[in-house]
């Protein structure tokens, strides 16, 4: 995709390990990974020749597909997999290669490639989830007790411990963790399910293929044809706003904490200012707000996305693969931060005087 960002934001608004999970060369892996399970599917089944699997699994470990070709058609038919497909059909040659992708049409390619994509990224978030847990029992166990003013509505209220104000933050990203087993069932599945979402080509053996695809892919069948049925991809959005947000909650609350005349937060190495020498400003804090606010605003594009017309929705989805991308970014670049943030933390809570 073409630069939209400053290369000077890269490290404060993006996540290198989340991009290269989610990226050209991850999703073009996991495009091949669904045809060569779906042809070995299909060859147990009797669907196509088991030679035919056999050389199209073969010839595709030296399979490397057109890059600039892809761009161009998908410009063309909105969707990168019959360019795909045409790419390996060639590479694979005949007669192996006519028995690629049988049966089978684009979106379920571009959703199975979604949710083996998807598998490492919820992994990996759920590790840097449990970081930030294991950083905020750190806190509270070396700052716990000391006290911090209580405030409602922004106003002083009555004292507390910096022990009360962090498990707040620790119950929320908890119910948050707590919620990922969910997630993951809903949304790491395999699609298999024709141009129509008949499955017309597969006949009696549409069950057994679904079930050795998933098996090969290590994903499980959903009990519904996924084209059109979009909500799983909502309650993905719905998660992953539910995490920045929780993650913003403690940004917002760091960074009214580090104001001068309040001072109940002290953070190594915060930020600068080029005409302030003597500002501390709490950077990581801030991003954290932004990066909660950004996927609340991104979460009603997901739940827009939900109408998809009949059987399949062009521009729907489209819309999905514009703003799920952006959403799970945030997510990995605010539980980076979220961390350092919180490593960074040389006091919470005030210090009563000897």
């Amino acid at each position: 995709m073409t630069e939209l960002l400053s290369s000077f934001l890269d490290e404060l608004l993006g996540d290198v390990e989340l991009a290269r999970l989610i990226g050209t060369t991850a999703n073009c892996a996991a495009m091949l990974r669904f045809e060569l399970a779906l042809a070995r599917a299909e060859a147990d089944h009797g669907l196509i020749p088991q030679v035919a699997a056999s050389e199209i699994s073969a010839a595709a470990a030296s399979f490397k597909p057109d890059l600039a070709l892809l761009r161009q058609a998908t410009l063309k038919d909105g969707v990168v997999v019959p360019e795909f497909v045409r790419q390996l059909r060639l590479h694979v040659g005949e007669p192996a290669g006519r028995h690629i992708h049988f049966g089978a049409t684009s979106q379920d390619v571009i959703d199975t490639a979604l949710a083996l994509k998807l598998k490492p990224v919820l992994a990996l978030f759920d590790m840097r989830l449990q970081a930030v847990i294991a950083h905020l029992d750190a806190l509270a166990s070396t700052f716990g007790k000391n006290p911090v003013m209580g405030r409602t509505r922004m106003q002083a209220a009555i004292p507390i411990t910096a022990a009360d104000r962090i498990a707040v933050w620790r119950d929320l990203i908890m119910r948050a963790k707590g919620q990922l087993e969910d997630v993951c069932r809903q949304n790491l599945i395999v699609s298999l399910a024709g141009p129509a979402g008949t499955a017309e080509k597969f006949g009696g053996s549409i069950s057994g293929v679904r079930q050795g695809l998933a098996s090969a892919l290590e994903l499980s069948v959903p009990d519904y044809v996924p084209h059109a049925a979009r909500d799983r991809i909502a309650g993905l959005g719905n998660w992953l706003s539910q995490v920045t947000g929780a993650l913003g909650k403690v940004g917002q609350d760091i960074a009214l904490m580090a104001q001068n005349e309040i001072a109940e937060v002290v953070i190594e190495g915060a930020g600068g200012s080029s005409a302030m020498a003597h500002k501390q400003n709490p950077v990581r804090a801030e991003v954290l707000v932004t990066l909660a606010r950004f996927n609340a605003v991104q979460l009603s594009g997901l739940h827009q996305a939900l109408v998809h017309e009949q059987e399949r929705s062009g521009a729907a989805w489209t819309l999905e693969w514009m703003i799920l991308p952006q959403m799970l970014n945030a997510t990995g670049t605010a539980l980076l931060h979220a961390q350092n943030l919180l490593a960074s933390i040389t006091r919470l809570g005030t210090v009563e005087p000897d």
